[in-house]
């Protein structure tokens, strides 16, 4: 048995020999933080009895190995394991604290390094007095972190924080990721032993070591954090993640930080304060104690670079941060299951080791930052806003509680959260993406530059800058997606600024992602080797990844099976005698190889055992799934030639079966909606009255339910069964909702088109109740369509409807009691219409002509009634709390 004490006492005058003259000043330690140095002065394992110690040369290990030799030189006999360790292991522990310190930004900043030596010493003395026995040796060499050496070594740097002033919860945390690399010091210890003897003795304890750690919370973590957190994981399919679309580059080559605008509860810009740094916000609200209990919550629009900047800063905070906070990032299109409890749904959605337990939350040794990325793609059951509020109420909640000790930072679109903006938790501190500036363009460009080179990246800028770009584009490229496939394209040659002449900022994107299909199908990859890979042609891949489009769409998720996709395409006989022609010449599934050679990337989530895609970016997907509809709407409208009676080739009967087919999965996107609407203008002579009448008949029939009654061929049953297939959750009830308050949004898009049109407009009048002075009027139809779609939730049509109600005609409509919180009725023409006990709660109602309305008690706190037409309207009892009368 032996004392730490004695042995360091018989070691330590030799090797101040040995490293300078007696007497002299010492050096050693060019890398060691002061910190550490303080640390080890504490042990007592750095006093130097005939003089100061300056540290500067050497680090802990190399210390270690020369006391180890001096060990071997003072020593005659055998081997001694207990003096071994004595040694080895509190320089090893030193050793692993400094490198924490060196690489934890947080920790270097919060300890006082200003301490003396004789303060330091003063902390502590008790591992001076502990006795090393061969048993206690052995167990700290097989699992030092549950030794008694590894704990009396973590109750001196817990004094050792604690006096430095860092939180007694956090200490633990440090103390076991300390302990826990200790072990990496002794294995590079015994590596330098070069005596048999000494190896011998020392192996089986090392090899048990290994095999106990391989098990280990911190081994899950360590391996967790590499191949899903770092951007250098072993996984191919994890590390192209990493890439930017079909690059070699990956997302840190071309990041710069973006900037954001500061929100207020209600989600209201703070106009007054200046943005703000993106990641330098998420850093100070993240380490600032005081905002522990606030959920840092970023919005923005499709493109902006949400999710990239949730990898890039969970990879700071590996670097950087962990242990301290250890990043956990969770695709939220990838939580298959939401439980009451939320620490349930984390579990479920982490799939690691180390969160197999109840009590993962509630370990000491850890503190967790979760990134929530995408709560605009959860998945629920019935594609419900509800679900949105409910899970961000869940995470509200449980980061209020008192002593909760992990982070929340929520990432996803604005749009998600329409009639949904006074239920959000109110701790959240939210934040908008800003569209990129000037100078980060240029930091932007100049990185693109060191990937393509500086000319075309000056080329490219000129570009952007010349009077002859487009004001559109100009606009378009301060968002990082269409920046960078803009950048794409014109390196290579293939952008140029007359494919915009004219352009609306939509028309400028979808020209751009039209151009990206092109490009993508097309670059490296043409014609004869596209045939090579996938015996298919490029227009066949194009019908391919709009089928694909559709598929991830309808599936609620960000990714479809293989299978899917490929029954889909059965449907159509030509394409499925393509499909069994290139399966008889290349002997395989030629739709996998075809999919996996553009566009998309296998599916990590996905439990298809048929294997699964996802679009490298959600934009790609919700494009061509509006690619698919504008074709099928095109169809609905396709007449037989040399028919004088307008026979359309699509019947409609087959019209409503194809309508539940397409639009019958959830509500339609206000992404989607724009990307068709402006598909079908660039169509120029489009028959919009033709489209608009048969729209309206089956719109018309739906109200009376004859789809969801129809016997025996009831389409929205069959179409609930396809989904049932799919493993889409969805009633017959839900189908049937859905279908028809899609095609009522079309029905809106056509009818606020058509008003800007003069030779449509008298033509194209929507009338969801109907024409007040015609014999169709039902002015409770609308009011039974909100009855029913809220039968599902209790907000289904405002979440669903409600951004597209702007300038519809409701003209007499009796809406008593309706629920339109949160909902666009802009412009509307609203006369006469019985609003009584209507929820109007931050309604838009600018402009909305409310002659004659009746809105006693209805309720329209925060509604924005600027410049709306209040003639004659009777607002007694109504709540205009907040609400803004201006005009």
């Amino acid at each position: 048995m032996v004392k730490i004490k004695q042995t360091w006492q018989s070691v330590i005058p030799g090797l101040w020999q040995k490293l300078g003259k007696h007497g002299d000043t010492v050096e050693f330690g060019a890398d060691a933080t002061k910190t550490s140095l303080e640390f080890a002065i504490a042990l007592g394992i750095l006093t130097n009895p005939s003089g100061p110690v300056v540290l500067a040369g050497l680090s802990c290990i190399g210390l270690a190995r020369k006391g180890l030799d001096l060990l071997r030189e003072k020593s005659n006999q055998e081997f001694n394991l207990e003096q071994w360790v004595a040694v080895a292991f509190p320089l090893a522990y030193i050793q692993s604290f400094d490198a924490l310190v060196q690489r934890n930004s947080w920790l270097q900043q919060k300890i006082d390094a200003e301490k003396s030596e004789q303060e330091a010493k003063q902390q502590i003395n008790q591992l001076e007095e502990f006795e090393l026995d061969e048993n206690l040796a052995d167990e700290a060499l097989k699992n030092f972190s549950e030794s008694r050496l590894g704990h009396a070594l973590n109750h001196e740097l817990s004094n050792y924080l604690e006096k430095a002033g860092i939180n007694k919860t956090i200490t633990p945390i440090i103390t076991g990721w300390v302990a826990w690399e200790t072990y990496r010091n002794v294995e590079s210890l015994f590596s330098y032993e070069r005596e048999e003897n000494v190896r011998q003795v020392l192996n089986l304890n090392i090899t048990a070591a290994k095999e106990i750690r391989a098990n280990h919370k911190y081994a899950d973590i360590e391996s967790y954090l590499q191949e899903y957190i770092s951007p250098n994981p072993s996984d191919p399919i994890l590390r192209d993640r990493w890439k930017v679309i079909d690059e070699e580059f990956t997302f840190p080559d071309i990041y710069v930080s973006l900037e954001a605008h500061l929100l207020d509860s209600n989600g209201k810009l703070q106009e007054k304060i200046d943005a703000v740094n993106l990641d330098t916000w998420a850093k100070d609200y993240l380490t600032n104690p005081d905002q522990n209990r606030q959920v840092m919550f970023i919005q923005a629009g499709p493109g902006r670079g949400k999710s990239v900047f949730c990898r890039t800063f969970a990879n700071w905070v590996r670097e950087h941060l962990h242990p301290i906070w250890t990043p956990i990032l969770i695709r939220l299109r990838d939580i298959d299951t939401f439980e009451a409890n939320i620490e349930n749904t984390l579990r479920a959605a982490v799939r690691q080791n180390f969160s197999t337990s109840d009590s993962w939350l509630n370990d000491r040794n850890t503190r967790f930052l979760f990134l929530l990325d995408g709560f605009d793609e959860l998945r629920f059951e019935g594609r419900t806003a509800k679900g949105v509020e409910d899970f961000l109420q869940q995470v509200g909640n449980y980061q209020d509680k008192p002593g909760c000790k992990h982070r929340f930072l929520v990432t996803g679109r604005e749009s998600a959260l329409q009639g949904l903006e006074n239920r959000v938790p109110t701790n959240l501190k939210r934040v908008e993406i800003a569209l990129m500036n000037d100078k980060l363009q240029e930091q932007w460009l100049e990185k693109w530059g060191k990937l393509v080179g500086q000319d075309k990246a000056e080329v490219f800028q000129d570009f952007l800058t010349a009077d002859s770009c487009p004001k559109r584009v100009k606009e378009l490229a301060r968002e990082p997606l269409l920046l960078y496939l803009l950048a794409a394209m014109h390196r290579d040659d293939k952008l140029n600024t007359e494919m915009f002449k004219d352009s609306s900022g939509a028309q400028a994107k979808i020209l751009i992602y039209q151009t990206t299909m092109d490009w993508v199908l097309t670059k490296q990859r043409p014609q004869e080797l596209n045939d090579t890979i996938t015996e298919f042609e490029t227009e066949d891949l194009r019908l391919i990844l709009i089928e694909a489009g559709l598929c991830v769409t309808q599936s609620g998720r960000e990714w479809t099976s293989i299978k899917t996709i490929e029954e889909r395409l059965k449907n159509d006989k030509s394409v499925k005698d393509m499909l069994e022609k290139a399966q008889q010449n290349l002997g395989e599934n030629p739709l996998r190889n075809a999919l996996a050679a553009f566009y998309l990337r296998p599916a990590k989530a996905s439990d298809s055992t048929e294997g699964a895609v996802e679009f490298i970016h959600k934009s790609f997907g919700e494009f061509l799934c509006a690619q698919k509809f504008k074709e099928s709407l095109q169809k609905w409208v396709d007449l037989y030639p040399r028919n004088k009676r307008d026979k359309f080739l699509i019947d409609d009967d087959r019209l409503s079966k194809e309508i539940y087919d397409l639009l019958s999965y959830g509500g339609l996107t206000s992404e989607i909606v724009e990307y068709l609407m402006t598909l079908l203008e660039s169509e120029g002579e489009f028959p919009y009255i033709k489209l608009f009448e048969r729209l309206e008949d089956f719109y018309l029939h739906w109200c009376q339910g004859k789809f969801i009654s129809g016997h025996p061929n009831n389409l929205p049953l069959n179409k609930m069964q396809t989904f049932k297939a799919q493993n889409i959750s969805l009633d017959l009830r839900e189908v049937d909702i859905y279908a028809g308050l899609n095609v009522i949004i079309l029905l809106l898009e056509i009818h606020r088109y058509a008003q800007t049109k003069d030779e449509l407009r008298g033509q194209i009048v929507f009338y969801p109740c109907g024409r007040e002075d015609c014999d169709n009027f039902d002015g409770q139809r609308l009011l039974r369509i909100i009855n029913y779609s809220n039968s599902v939730t209790i907000d289904t049509f405002s979440t669903t409807i409600g951004a597209n109600l702007s300038r519809a005609d409701l003209e007499g409509a009796d809406l008593v009691g309706a629920d339109l919180e949160g909902a666009d009725l802009e412009g509307a023409n609203l006369i006469r219409a019985n609003l009584i006990r209507a929820n109007l709660v931050e309604a838009n109602l600018i402009r909305a002509i409310l002659v004659g309305a009746k809105l006693e008690g209805a309720n329209l706190f925060d509604a924005n009634l600027e410049g709306a037409i209040l003639f004659d309207a009777n607002l007694e009892g109504a709540n205009l709390e907040g609400a803004n009368l201006e005009g």
